[in-house]
């Protein structure tokens, strides 16, 4: 099938696995990337080195194309911009918009730059500084979300921008492929249907809490990071949203201390990071520092398997997913799931 984002980025289905921390690392990556989907890898966890490594992992088990997912705060973004390009990464795309002077080194080395957005008026933005498409998710992704439902938000950036639009938020099959195809879009991004696949690197123990969630069992807090954060509902975070501020606030320094170790950045560097999110997100201090919190709740169980002591993003599909296919598996089935509608709604004109 054949679409303006698989003639953007050179891969061979309209379907993006998107750059989730913790999770989408050179297995699943490359995985995806085989199946014929944009594999997109999550670097905001990793240093420089790590990076570096992680893109020639990727790169020695497939030839195919994929991404690299940068945050665009970041105060060694231009950093990795360099290691993108250096290693001759197909994509770059971005949890924040990134600025008008990141995606004119990155478009000048001939990287193909796709920001993930929330609303129409950041989709406009990233299209008016030459972002060459944009993954636009709705409400019912997983991680930090917005309000506006997919079904709501997709058409209206579609109209908005006359670059290649990606749905999010809400996808899971060949059904919602042909939908975000009729509304418009390009193709269709995942994050929580990927990472419940065989080739995903999270424990077994993990994914078996979200194949037994119901849709119900995902839920949207701020009691994390002070950010709307969809994810499982768990007894962890129901004792975070009923722990006092105080706690919570020592309970994220001494996580946040803990991420500063694992990716190497200096307090500096994170004091930096926090001004730009603060300033990006009109965020208190408070919230700041209760957004620094999440990597390592994340980390607990998503690598370490503890879903005790960790929290698990989770768009809403978690609560009708209930197999662990392998990427190349689902990225077929998705194909001839969106194959078989098409020709339904042929043969009933």
């Amino acid at each position: 099938m054949e679409t303006a984002l698989t003639r953007l980025t050179g891969v061979r289905r309209p379907i993006v696995q998107t750059g989730m921390g913790w999770v989408a690392g050179p297995r699943l990556v490359s995985a995806a990337a085989n199946a014929g989907a944009l594999g997109v890898l999550a670097s905001a966890t990793m240093t420089l080195d790590q990076l570096r490594d992680a893109v020639r992992e990727v790169r020695s088990r497939t030839d195919a194309p994929f991404g690299v997912n940068l945050r665009a705060d970041a105060t060694d973004a231009g950093d990795r911009v360099r290691v993108i390009v250096d290693e001759g990464v197909r994509v770059a795309s971005f949890a924040l918009a990134p600025s008008a002077e990141l995606i004119a080194t990155l478009k000048e080395a001939g990287v193909v730059v796709v920001p993930s957005v929330g609303a129409r008026r950041h989709a406009e933005k990233v299209a008016a500084w030459g972002a060459d498409a944009v993954i636009v998710q709705g409400g019912e992704g997983g991680g930090h979300t917005g309000e506006v439902a997919t079904t709501v938000l997709l058409p209206q950036v579609v109209d908005a921008v006359d670059i290649p639009v990606v749905a999010a938020g809400g996808f899971f099959d060949g059904r919602g492929l042909v939908a975000a195809l009729a509304y418009g879009a390009a193709g269709v991004a995942m994050g929580t249907r990927f990472l419940l696949t065989s080739d995903s690197t999270v424990p077994d123990a993990v994914k078996a809490r979200y194949l037994a969630a119901t849709v119900r069992d995902v839920t949207v807090t701020r009691a994390v990071d002070g950010l709307p954060h969809r994810m499982l509902r768990t007894d962890l975070v129901s004792a975070l949203e009923g722990s006092g501020h105080v706690k919570s606030l020592a309970r994220a320094f001494r996580r946040a201390a803990g991420f500063r170790r694992l990716s190497g950045l200096t307090w500096r560097q994170l004091v930096r990071d926090g001004l730009a999110m603060k300033q990006g997100k009109d965020l208190t201090w408070s919230q700041v520092l209760l957004a620094a919190n999440t990597p390592m709740l994340l980390r607990s169980a998503m690598v370490d398997g503890r879903t005790d002591l960790g929290v698990m993003a989770s768009g809403q599909v978690a609560g009708v997913i209930d197999d662990l296919p392998s990427c190349a598996e689902l990225v077929e089935r998705i194909m001839r799931e969106a194959e078989e509608v098409l020709q339904r709604l042929t043969a009933a004109r």
